[in-house]
C-alpha cells in the first residue's frame, strides 16, 4: 500500500520537474509563446489545458482496451476533442471576455496539443485510470507552472506588473517582452536556469 502511494506521488510530481512539458520536453510551443504576455493569460491557458488533460487521461485509459489499434489515434482525437468543444462552451459562458480575447484560438488548438494526445499515447494508454489521472494531474501541474513563470517573467519585464499589479514604472518597461521574440528570449533563459537548477 505504501508502495502505491509513492508510485502515485512519483507520477504526480513527475510532471513538474523530471518530465515538465515546457521546459524538459519542450511540447505545446505554439500556445507556450503566444499566449504568454500575461501573467494571467498564461496561467488561464495552463489551466484550460490541465482541464482537457486531467479528463482525457482518464477517458482513455477507461476505453483503453475496447479500442482497436487500428483507430486509436483518431479515437484519441475524438476524446480530445470533445472536452475541448465543452470546454470552450464553458469559458463562453462564464469566462471573462478579456480572457476569451487573450486566448482565442488557441483553446480549439488544444485538441492537437502535443502534450494531451502524447500522454495519452505514451502514458494513459498503458496504465490504470487513477494512474492516469494523477499523471494529468502532474503533467498539466507542470504545464500550468510553466506557463505562469513565463507569464510572470513577460509581464514584469515588458509591462512592470504581475496579474495586472503595477510593481514597476513605466519608464522601466522593455516593450520587446511583450512582443513574440520576447517568448523567446525569457523561455530561453527560463529554460537554461531550470536546467541549472536541476543539476544542482
Amino acid at each position: 500500500m505504501e508502495g502505491a502511494k509513492m508510485n502515485k506521488l512519483k507520477i504526480l510530481t513527475n510532471g513538474l520537474f523530471k518530465e515538465n512539458p515546457i521546459f524538459v520536453l519542450l511540447l505545446g510551443m505554439c500556445p507556450t509563446l503566444a499566449t504568454t504576455t500575461s501573467a494571467l493569460n498564461g496561467l488561464s491557458m495552463g489551466l484550460a489545458t490541465m482541464s482537457v488533460l486531467i479528463c482525457t487521461n482518464f477517458v482513455i485509459s477507461c476505453i483503453k482496451k475496447i479500442t482497436p489499434d487500428m483507430v486509436r489515434i483518431p479515437v484519441f482525437i475524438v476524446v480530445i476533442a470533445t472536452f475541448v468543444t465543452i470546454l470552450q462552451m464553458f469559458m463562453d459562458a462564464y469566462a471573462p471576455d478579456s480572457i476569451n480575447k487573450a486566448l482565442g484560438i488557441y483553446i480549439p488548438l488544444i485538441v492537437v496539443n502535443c502534450v494531451i494526445l502524447g500522454r495519452a499515447e505514451a502514458f494513459a494508454a498503458k496504465n490504470s485510470p487513477l494512474a492516469s489521472l494523477c499523471d494529468g494531474i502532474g503533467i498539466g501541474l507542470g504545464f500550468t507552472l510553466a506557463l505562469t513563470i513565463l507569464g510572470i517573467v513577460r509581464e514584469v519585464l515588458g509591462a512592470g506588473s504581475v496579474f495586472g499589479v503595477a510593481l514597476l514604472p513605466e519608464t522601466t518597461n522593455l516593450l520587446l517582452f511583450i512582443l513574440p521574440p520576447g517568448a523567446f528570449i525569457s523561455l530561453g533563459y527560463i529554460i537554461a536556469i531550470f536546467n541549472k537548477l536541476k543539476k544542482a
